[in-house]
């Protein structure tokens, strides 16, 4: 990573956390990935009792997105973000550069591996069949729609759902926003390349069928499309 934004991390970390037992730099910089406008995320480690809070600010020109935890309660987050099947925080520490070193940063560092590789928690087959049911519902609105303001808000829907059934359905993370196209590629680069040139059709030239055969496809892997005899409720 750029040397130039580690050592001004440190400064920030001196300055504005100094009671801190630990700091991370993670995100776009750590990758490699950085543009002009991504922030510095920071993971800020504090003593027992201390509060947990996020803030975000400017420091040297640079924005910064600080994310600050006790060990107790960033493995409370780690929990939640398992449970929602977003492993957003794990992702961070897993990745992340030291930048005050602190025996917690290790075994954070292992954890947070250890739970990406592990991978989410499987649907139960009544999930799997909601979820096959809810898709088959959205395909076929978008299938039946002629109008192209419905079509598009149709299908804005159909891409999130669409990538998340399938995500979810072959044991795989969720991802939120650019992190969605990262997992569907993590998967299968072919069907992530499949799925960016079904929606471009459909959003650059109104072509439904791209999309349409896409999401048979995927529905016909986890057991297809579910309409007769479904029911939900007590």
């Amino acid at each position: 990573m750029n040397p130039e934004i580690l050592t001004l991390t440190n400064e920030l970390v001196a300055e504005r956390f100094p009671e801190s037992l630990a700091a991370m730099i993670a995100g776009s910089h750590v990758r490699g990935r950085a543009t002009a406008t991504s922030d510095i995320d920071l993971i800020v480690l504090m003593p027992t009792g201390a509060r947990t809070y996020r803030e975000s600010f400017l420091y040297e020109g640079y924005p910064v997105e600080a994310f600050i935890y006790t060990e107790a309660t960033i493995a409370d987050f780690f929990e939640a973000d398992r449970a929602r099947r977003r492993p957003s925080l794990q992702r961070m520490v897993a990745e992340a550069v030291p930048v005050r070193v602190h025996p917690l940063v290790d075994r954070l560092k292992t954890e947070a591996s250890r739970q990406l590789l592990a991978g989410p928690t499987r649907w139960t087959v009544e999930q799997l069949n909601q979820n096959r049911y809810f898709l088959t519902d959205l395909l076929d609105d978008f299938i039946g729609v002629e109008d192209r303001t419905e079509g598009l808000a149709i299908a804005t829907r159909l891409f999130d759902q669409a990538a998340a059934f399938h995500l979810t359905a072959s044991g795989r993370w969720l991802g939120q926003g650019k992190w969605l196209p990262r997992e569907l590629a993590a998967l299968s680069q072919a069907d992530a390349d499949r799925f960016t040139d079904a929606f471009e059709r459909y959003f650059r030239h109104d072509e439904k069928q791209s999309v349409i055969q896409l999401i048979e496809t995927w529905l016909t892997q986890h057991g297809g499309r579910h309409f007769d005899g479904f029911s939900i409720g007590t």
